[in-house]
């Protein structure tokens, strides 16, 4: 009893953390934007912008892009962090993959996102509707080059395989936190599990990427043996990001990482032989990913950096 006591009053006090002013975020407006929001409503798309309450929306879509959701909004775990609502989804909707495809063409973007929801309830996870909307998209907009930000399937191979096979420019795993913190922030997920996922993914010629939030109560050393645990087993790209609690529901903020500290882990990242390190207090897992499909691109400009300050 006084260990939940005790678990009780740090959550309190958590909640009233105020978020400093390098978290300030501008509401979405303009023409772009208003573009975007009706085309999703028209082809009745969701999109992980809205589900989980990011905070670049507003620029993201501001200019013409965003990340789609498909196999539903209702996820069948119930992680911590995340907004998405969990409960039964609804039946596999196998004309999804066309409109997601139509919709990104109507859309003209260059560089488009997609992700999912967890349905652990199928026997395939999901795997075939990924199949297909991948395929579906590249078929409509062979010009268009796209990154997928994928479950774990947990862990079943022919699922990953279905992914691999469909070829998309960037492969994204999410492993969100370090190793200690797995259980309390992804429920029915593994820390090695995620890490095998991103290994066989590598073996399978994939461009790989992965995100972590910062903000949960993980210590700095921790942060350092995620990122390397990550490269050892052939993440090219990174996302590193302050956790922000969707609501009183969620998991409390821990604490709001200084954007030097976040520098220092842009820094860690690359020396550890990662290929790109996006990281910052608002990054998230598609900001500025239409950057992280260029093998070199990220490396290149932080050594550019090092260069000019030497």
């Amino acid at each position: 009893m006084q260990e939940e006591k005790a678990a009780s009053d740090i959550s309190a006090q958590e909640t009233k953390i105020k978020k400093p002013n390098w978290l300030r975020v501008k509401l979405p407006t303009g023409e772009s934007y208003r573009h975007v929001r009706n085309l999703v409503d028209t082809h009745k798309l969701h999109t992980i912008c809205e589900s989980g309450n990011c905070p670049n929306m507003g620029e993201c879509w501001g200019s013409g892009t965003a990340t789609f959701m498909i196999l539903g909004n209702t996820c069948t775990r119930s992680c911590g962090f995340c907004a998405v609502a969990t409960g039964r989804p609804d039946a596999v909707d196998w004309d999804e993959p066309q409109r997601v495809a139509e919709a990104i063409h109507l859309m003209k973007v260059k560089h488009a996102v997609i992700t999912s929801v967890d349905r652990d309830e199928l026997k395939d996870g999901g795997s075939i509707i990924w199949f297909n909307t991948i395929k579906a998209v590249k078929a409509l907009n062979p010009d268009t080059t796209l990154e997928t930000l994928i479950p774990d399937f947990k862990g079943e191979k022919e699922n990953i395989q279905r992914v691999i096979d469909a070829a998309p420019d960037v492969v994204s795993h999410n492993i969100e936190t370090v190793e200690s913190l797995t259980r309390r922030v992804r429920i029915q997920a593994k820390y090695w599990r995620s890490m095998e996922v991103i290994r066989t993914l590598k073996a399978g010629g994939m461009r790989t990427k992965s995100g972590i939030m910062l903000g949960l109560g993980e210590t700095k050393d921790e942060v350092i043996q995620t990122l390397k645990n990550l490269a050892d087993n052939g993440c090219d790209v990174v996302t590193i990001g302050q956790y922000l609690q969707p609501t009183k529901k969620h998991l409390s903020v821990h604490r709001f990482v200084h954007p030097d500290e976040f520098a220092e882990y842009r820094e860690i990242g690359y020396e550890l032989g990662l290929d790109y390190v996006e990281s910052g207090p608002l990054v998230r897992s598609s900001y500025h990913s239409e950057k992280h499909v260029i093998p070199g691109y990220g490396k290149e400009n932080w050594l550019k950096e090092k260069e000019l300050v030497a």
